[in-house]
């Protein structure tokens, strides 16, 4: 689907400029309630959801970049601090010299799990509990389209 050149004042702006104060607005509140009941940054939280829901509970790091949507410079520096928090280890990819896995510990699992119920409520609170089912269901298609038109991997 094409669709004709935009200008700044064109209405279509507005929605792409309200979708991203929203997202904003509820990531920030999502990020200072995880920081208040749990001391976990949203970035963390993240990454740790990601490998507990992993195969083994480890990914490779590109992998890992990919699914948290960080460049690898940035996901090497949150691991780097993960590490040091003790709540993952770097393992080496066996067959790949150059690969490296990220794993989750058992003091990340308990971290995460802990969180999990808070983060829920807030996403509830924040953003799904705003909507009807219908509309949750209209927005996923949306969304759906949006990712499909824009993921190589589809």
């Amino acid at each position: 689907m094409s669709a004709p050149p935009l200008r700044p004042g064109d209405w279509q702006v507005g929605v792409w400029r309200k979708f991203l104060v929203a997202h904003a607005i509820v990531t920030r509140q999502l990020e200072q309630e995880l920081a208040a009941e749990v001391q976990l940054p949203i970035g963390w939280y993240d990454v740790l959801l990601q490998l507990a829901e992993a195969p083994d509970r480890r990914l490779r790091m590109a992998d890992l970049a990919e699914r948290v949507l960080l460049s690898r410079s940035g996901l090497t520096r949150l691991v780097d601090r993960l590490e040091r928090e003790g709540l993952v280890r770097r393992e080496p990819s066996p067959g790949d010299a150059r690969g490296t896995y990220t794993v989750l510990l058992a003091p990340g699992i308990e971290r995460f799990r802990a969180a999990v119920p808070g983060h829920l409520a807030g996403i509830c609170e924040h953003f799904v509990g705003r909507f009807t089912d219908e509309q949750l269901q209209e927005f996923s298609a949306l969304l759906d389209l949006v990712i499909a038109s824009t993921d190589p991997a589809s």
